[in-house]
């Protein structure tokens, strides 16, 4: 089915080439028109070349255009795809991470939450508002899907400043469960379904149903699992912090020790420092490897000696951006287990104006959320103190507000005081005053 899917942030080497890979990978969308968008025209220009052979080995399944016009762009979209930086992601979020811990900070990682997750978003969002204010005006009914970080905070972004928009954030961090809880319970992932609810980077396993029965396996997984994931223990995934945190809670958090640690006060009691410094330093590696495979790809390209069987994986990403394309275009009704959206009444004791994680339906009527009630007394109060910091760091955005930026960092579970909250947000703010809103 022919339709216009625009890739914002095409140039990174990274975003463009997975998301085309899993397109060529798509039956469904063949004849569809892929509109690569970035403003830096060099990198754009590469990748769309790359994506040109890479089609015409594909015997040119797709009409591959590129502009760094965004009006151009969007002109008659359906679906746009957004993944945006702004500024060298790894040298500001160093300053992000190193700048808040050396001033007092308990911040463990300072990618989505504490002070360093504030300033990521501080400077992510003025950039997303601009283009979804105007996907609103020149593509109105497309549906809007960001992988920027952090996430729950540029949806929560977008929520605010546009007014019909339809939009989700999607985060590949449920892939975590998605591989290990099938093996736990000698079980196909397909014949699963799992409640996950919370927000993005910190939510909490609610129930397991076994599809064929729909019996609840809840009771299987907690007798296994503790022996299960610490013999599986993961600096990375699940370790010390989880396994606390599910002691005390009653229910085993999704996203890893590294993501969840950021919205805890006693995140750092329970994880390593040098552990989220070599997350830091992996997660750089892992983009380099990609860029590095990409650029020996593209001068191949320019000595007429491209692969024919391309540089693209041959299988899919685990991203589900596509699959959710799919879903839509050809009402194939199915189970999301992971999506950001807006709460309008899914969660009853969390609050209406967030974004929440969970679980959704799709088909040819788009992505709509299942209701949840109330979750747990103890699990709701633990998401509502994050929900409060997101709330300011996206009205402190909104509104230019220097008071409400330094109050957002001062009721920071990481930070907990104005003191420290000035001094972070003097330095971050000289070092980073480029890429921030005007604060007043």
């Amino acid at each position: 089915m022919e339709k216009k899917i625009v890739l914002v942030g095409a140039g990174s080497a990274s975003f463009g080439p997975s998301t085309i890979g899993d397109l060529f990978l798509s039956d469904a969308l063949d004849g569809s028109t892929i509109m690569l968008h970035d403003i830096n025209k060099e990198k754009l220009e590469m990748v769309h070349e790359v994506c040109l052979k890479e089609n015409e080995i594909r015997n040119n399944v797709f009409n591959i255009e590129r502009t760094d016009k965004r009006a151009k762009a969007f002109k008659d979209a359906d679906f746009i795809i957004s993944s945006i930086e702004v500024g060298d992601r790894f040298d500001l979020w160093r300053q992000d991470y190193e700048i808040p811990r050396k001033l007092g900070s308990s911040q463990i990682l300072g990618e989505c939450g504490g002070p360093g997750g504030t300033f990521h978003a501080f400077r992510i969002l003025p950039q997303v508002i601009d283009i979804v204010q105007d996907a609103e005006k020149i593509c109105p009914d497309a549906l809007f899907i960001n992988f920027s970080n952090p996430m729950a905070r540029v949806c929560l972004g977008i929520k605010r400043s546009t007014k019909n928009l339809k939009f989700i954030g999607l985060c590949h961090q449920i892939g975590f469960m998605n591989n290990h809880i099938p093996q736990m319970l000698n079980k196909k992932l397909e014949d699963l379904k799992i409640v996950i609810v919370g927000l993005n980077h910190f939510g909490f396993l609610l129930d397991i149903e076994n599809i064929p029965t729909t019996k609840s396996l809840m009771p299987e997984f907690h007798s296994k699992a503790l022996k299960y994931f610490k013999k599986h223990e993961d600096r990375w995934e699940f370790s010390t912090l989880t396994f606390e945190v599910y002691k005390r809670f009653g229910y085993f958090p999704h996203p890893g020790d590294n993501h969840l640690g950021e919205y805890l006060q006693f995140g750092e009691e329970f994880t390593e420092t040098q552990d989220m410094v070599d997350w830091i330093e992996r997660t750089e590696d892992f983009g380099e490897a990609i860029y590095s495979k990409f650029m020996r790809a593209y001068k191949r390209l320019k000595k007429n000696r491209y692969s024919d069987k391309g540089f693209l994986f041959k299988v899919p990403s685990g991203e589900r951006a596509i699959p959710i394309i799919e879903e839509i275009i050809t009402d194939n009704r199915t189970y999301e287990s992971s999506v950001n959206m807006p709460n309008n009444g899914l969660v009853d004791n969390l609050p209406e104006d967030l974004i929440i994680e969970g679980p959704v339906m799709v088909d040819k009527n788009g992505v709509q959320g299942i209701k949840i009630g109330s979750l747990p007394k103890n699990i709701a109060a633990l998401l509502r103190i994050e929900a409060t910091i997101q709330d300011l760091c996206v009205e402190a955005v909104l509104k230019k507000s220097k008071d409400l930026a330094i109050a957002c960092l001062a009721i920071d579970t990481n930070v907990g005081s104005f003191k420290k909250a000035e001094k972070i947000f003097d330095e971050l703010y000289s070092l980073q005053k480029e890429f921030l809103p005007k604060f007043k």
